[in-house]
């Protein structure tokens, strides 16, 4: 393990870097998430008011409130854009160097990702955990944070990362066939963005199709570690969801090594 750590806590360290240097990148993808959320928020409040104020699909206006703010954090935490990294080193021949290294090619992805990750963990989710907490109990007049909920959360929110990742790596290995991944990434970016529920609640959706979607990769990934936290799903409703989370992280793990065996094959960089 300490060798292990050893090999990999510099690729760690270079994430947390990177985030501190670009820093002004991190403030505005945050400013752009939250005035996001702000207008949908204007948006849900016409659709409540014209409900009468009352539950809409079992939601109450506090209730979408929490789903859109904690959705879009969640987002962002468990974000993975190891397929531009990939896309990028193929590009300029840096793969090469990459390869060359005697570290295993997922994980100092995967390690260089999660430095930044960390740094949105105290300065995005903690924050916003404690301003929705503070809201509900404002709306409600009753404290509603139940820590038990949101340890699952972080559970479940580990497990979204890791299908995040896995499904962004296979994407990213598509560049070792297409060399460029902007195009197609920017519409794989707002695909995932509504079958994982960060753009409207799965709940909202026609019964056949809410089922097919949760049963899918995407809604592990969003929708999921949301409805833990607002407490939307029973003891074996969350048990049978992690359990979900886990099997699309194996399968996925299987499909990425899968992938990668052959488009290792057709390596053919730009550059370098």
């Amino acid at each position: 393990m300490n060798k292990l750590m050893r090999r990999y806590v510099p690729f760690a360290k270079a994430g947390v870097q990177s985030l501190i240097i670009y820093r002004l990148n991190f403030i505005g993808f945050v400013v752009g998430g939250l005035i996001y959320c702000f207008v949908m928020f204007y948006l849900w409040r016409a659709v409540f008011d014209s409900n009468g104020g009352g539950a809409f699909l079992g939601f109450s206006m506090t209730d979408m409130v929490v789903y859109l703010f904690l959705s879009n954090t969640t987002s962002q935490l468990i974000f993975s854009d190891v397929s531009n990294d990939i896309g990028q080193e193929i590009r300029d021949g840096s793969i090469v160097m990459r390869l060359l290294k005697p570290v295993n090619t997922d994980l100092s992805y995967m390690f260089a990702e999660l430095g930044a990750i960390v740094m949105k963990l105290v300065v995005l989710l903690i924050p916003m955990i404690v301003g929705l907490e503070i809201y509900r109990f404002c709306t409600a007049g009753v404290v509603m944070f139940n820590i038990v909920n949101f340890l699952l959360y972080l559970l479940s929110a580990v497990l979204a990362y890791i299908i995040s990742f896995r499904v962004n790596l296979c994407f990213g290995f598509i560049a070792f066939y297409v060399k460029n991944l902007w195009g197609i990434g920017i519409l794989k970016n707002s695909i995932i963005g509504f079958l994982s529920g960060s753009l409207i609640p799965l709940a909202f959706m026609p019964d056949g199709l809410r089922i097919c979607l949760e049963y899918l990769p995407f809604a592990s990934m969003s929708y999921t570690p949301v409805m833990i936290y607002m407490g939307k799903y029973g003891v074996y409703e969350i048990i049978f969801r992690i359990g979900l989370q886990i099997l699309w992280a194996v399968l996925l793990y299987g499909l990425s090594k899968l992938i990668w065996f052959g488009a290792i094959k057709k390596l053919c960089v730009q550059g370098g």
